[in-house]
């Protein structure tokens, strides 16, 4: 079975330098706006438990700021990729500390990179029907509607 973000689509949150998304478990930055021809070693990015920054020796492109909640660096990357629709795109996978549906999170950096009212509520959509997928196994969420109680990773069942 594909993974759930490859079966309902992202909710992308455009950037002057590119765009980020977030699962559960992960955000994504997708950093579009390089030089031409930008190479791994070109690059010098800092992953922190709380801050994130990039530059490019050779230009004056960077990104610095405060982690709107804390990561996991070890369980973190970034990549290079080139393809024929991005270009250049430097790619970082930041796994979230605390990963559940209540844990989504309305911007990037704290003061930088917000989603529009608009797109946090898709991603709170997005992130209940991930969870609803993860609590019952072999059922498929990823093209469900969710109306009513979804803010803050929807309603608390008690199992007992």
């Amino acid at each position: 079975m594909a993974h759930f973000d490859e079966r309902s689509g992202v909710v992308e949150c455009p950037t002057d330098f590119g765009s980020w998304h977030q699962t559960m478990e992960e955000v994504v930055v997708s950093v579009t706006a390089l030089p031409e021809g930008t190479r791994a070693k070109d690059l010098k990015v800092a992953i922190a438990a709380t801050s994130l920054s990039i530059a490019h020796a050779a230009s004056s492109f960077s990104i610095s700021g405060k982690l709107l909640h804390s990561i996991m660096v070890d369980d973190s990357t970034w990549t290079v990729e080139r393809s024929k629709d991005e270009g250049t795109v430097l790619r970082i996978t930041l796994t979230k500390s605390a990963r559940t549906a209540e844990s989504t999170w309305p911007s990037l950096m704290v003061d930088q990179y917000a989603a529009d009212s608009s797109q946090f509520d898709d991603m709170e959509k997005k992130a209940t029907l991930e969870r609803f997928a993860r609590e019952n196994p072999g059922m498929d969420f990823s093209g469900a509607e969710i109306t009513g109680n979804y803010k803050g990773g929807g309603p608390k069942i008690d199992a007992n």
